[in-house]
């Protein structure tokens, strides 16, 4: 057990003194009548007691008890996680884990032992918080999650992160023992099979019935999250052993062991190779190929050897400003397309298929296939499919790729990489030209938006935290990106209330290298979890955050326009459940009155860099802040 702080009272003769001065003040209840059956009491049923009521309507205070439980289950529990070096949990308070989450805070203790506990005020704020950690720190978060109501608060978020192949540690509560556990509200919050709610959408699941199969499973869970194909996992934590005091003797916690990513067969490798080297116009699509820094530096490699170009998608795979980035120009068809970790390869295999050309895909994501949930995508027409980790694949490839390049083979890809160099500097001017259409209109252009910003940040060590899709990937055609932190991709399966969470937890992440940590977010995605940016300004996590306020659900309303047309009808009323609007949200004070420094609305574009700067300089000091630009529909 850690020294405890001088001066400090421990929290065992707390209790002890708490409860015989609670047995002194409490009068002793009436047992017998508590037990009496309806029939015994007249035939009718008694009204449930006051103190019942008053837990089911959330106004009861704890109950005073004579009992003091030296050594609790939860204790050890603890002891296991911290092997796992989990830095922080994130969560919204719940009794169905309230001995784990007392022993955390005070048998860890907390805050100054790992896991530090983050309070967040939505269960789907507390995973999403850990998906954007994970991104940054490459290691896994914790979420701890309130018994079956909390888990399908978390649910959207936990399925982001399952389709985006992102490693989230879930421990959640669950009162089991149907002959120990209350009526009401402790009955409603737990279920006989927890997992079964998410279990579609998550890598691994179990539910131990010991401490020693906690300790089994929580690293094995740990292990399991972090193995490619990476996903969320959930273990479920149950009040009869977080509660108990320990008994079980010879409890022993686990080695973590790390599981060597799947590298591909070498033979097949071998075949991949000849047909990229042979190849007169090779492509390579990377996904979510990049896992390290060490996954970039490997793609740039390849392609340097190929003289081919890289078409990055979803995550920072590949230098945006390198040569190479790009799809070729205009008018280029490759003859083979390599494929890294990419989800869905239909229109790829049809338009290979349509030309005659060759498809190869590397990816561990077929190795972890589930059949409900639809993120594998469609079936591909794939001449070489290489069910491996594209990262733990690239030596080798590169490796036979260099075997078999000849002299003259050499001469023709250096020739062919001159003019991808031409096209990409082409593209880059195409999109600097692009970006000063509507300069100075109001509402602001999210071209502008970028272009401001960029200036500010490019000599400091900065980190784009939120996803690009809806802001016209003005980041990425502007900026220089080349760390695998300038930008950490989407939500994955597309659900909203990603955005704001994932960005306060990539910032957290971020806060301890003194990251500049940018989000441009969506008002709409926002309004799905504002409650995290208390999160953000209670625990101090720097976040410079931009609101793309286009008052609306702006892709929703180009559905509903084009609908409209498809059905000969007008589009006068396309704003009917698409619009934000009348009254318009402040977000600035919406902020404010979470504790940031808020700024806006600004709807001059002239305002921007002033107020970019301000919002800095205060990020630089270790606040979160918010700047509210009312900006166009769509980039």
């Amino acid at each position: 057990m850690p020294k405890l702080q001088k001066g400090f009272v421990g929290r065992r003769g707390f209790l002890k003194g708490a409860a015989a001065g609670a047995a002194a003040l409490v009068a002793k209840p009436d047992l017998t009548r508590a037990q009496e059956s309806p029939a015994a009491s007249g035939g009718a049923a008694a009204p449930p007691p006051a103190a019942r009521v008053a837990r089911e309507n959330g106004t009861a205070a704890p109950q005073a008890s004579n009992r003091v439980i030296e050594r609790p289950g939860s204790d050890f529990m603890v002891d296991v996680l911290r092997t796992l070096n989990i830095e922080y949990l994130a969560a919204n308070p719940g009794s169905t884990y309230e001995s784990l989450h007392e022993s955390i805070i005070n048998y860890g203790p907390n805050p100054n032992a790992m896991p530090e506990f983050l309070t967040a005020c939505h269960e789907e704020s507390a995973v999403a918080m850990c998906h954007g950690y994970y991104k940054i720190e490459g290691k896994p978060m914790m979420a701890l999650i309130h018994g079956d109501i909390g888990l399908q608060h978390a649910a959207m978020a936990i399925y982001n992160a399952y389709a985006d192949r992102v490693p989230v540690y879930m421990v959640v509560g669950n009162h089991a023992d149907g002959a120990e556990r209350a009526a009401g509200v402790q009955s409603l919050h737990s279920a006989q099979d927890l997992g079964l709610l998410v279990r579609d959408y998550t890598k691994w699941d179990d539910e131990p019935y010991s401490l020693q199969h906690f300790a089994d499973s929580a690293v094995r869970a740990y292990k399991i999250a972090m193995t490619p194909p990476m996903g969320p996992t959930l273990i479920v934590a149950n009040n009869e052993i977080q509660s108990h005091p320990i008994s079980e003797t010879n409890l022993r916690i686990p080695k973590l062991t790390m599981t060597s990513p799947p590298a591909g067969d070498s033979a097949a490798v071998s075949t991949a190779a000849r047909m990229l080297v042979a190849a007169e116009r090779p492509m390579i699509i990377a996904q979510r190929a990049a896992r390290t820094p060490e996954g970039i530096k490997l793609l740039v490699e390849l392609a340097e050897t190929l003289q081919a170009p890289v078409n990055s998608q979803e995550r920072m795979n590949f230098p945006t400003r390198h040569a190479l980035a790009g799809t070729g120009g205009p008018g280029y068809q490759p003859d083979v397309t390599l494929a890294l970790e990419v989800a869905d390869l239909q229109n790829e295999a049809r338009i290979a298929r349509a030309r005659g050309a060759k498809l190869i895909s590397i990816s561990a994501a077929t190795l972890a296939h589930k059949s409900n949930i639809q993120d594998f995508g469609h079936y591909a027409d794939i001449d070489l499919d290489i069910g491996a980790d594209a990262q733990a694949t690239l030596p080798y490839l590169i490796e036979a790729c260099k075997k078999l390049i000849t002299a003259d083979r050499k001469r023709a890809f250096d020739e062919r990489g001159r003019k991808f160099a031409a096209a990409h500097k082409q593209a880059r001017n195409q999109a600097i030209d692009a970006a000063q259409y509507g300069w100075d209109a109001s509402p602001v252009s999210l071209a502008r938006i970028a272009a401001e910003l960029w200036p500010l940040i490019r000599n400091e060590d900065w980190s784009f935290v939120s996803p690009q899709g809806f802001v016209g990937n003005w980041p990425n055609r502007l900026w220089k990106m080349e760390k695998h932190y300038h930008y950490i991709g989407g939500q994955g399966a597309g659900g909203m209330g990603y955005g704001a969470p994932a960005s306060v937890g990539a910032a957290l992440a971020n806060r301890k290298y003194g990251r500049l940590s940018i989000n441009i977010q969506t008002d709409g995605d926002f309004n799905y979890a504002p409650g995290v940016f208390w999160t953000a300004a209670h625990h101090k996590i720097p976040l410079l955050t931009i609101m793309h306020n286009n008052r609306g659900y702006h892709q929703e309303v180009m559905f509903v326009e084009q609908q409209c047309s498809l059905h000969n009808r007008g589009a006068e009323r396309a704003h009917i459940g698409t619009k934000l609007w009348q009254p318009d949200i402040d977000y600035a004070k919406i902020a404010q009155g979470y504790g940031l420094y808020a700024e806006g609305p600004i709807s001059d574009p002239k305002d921007l860099a002033p107020a970019f700067k301000r919002g800095i300089e205060r990020v630089k000091k270790g606040e979160p802040v918010l700047i509210d630009v009312v900006t166009q529909p769509r980039g």
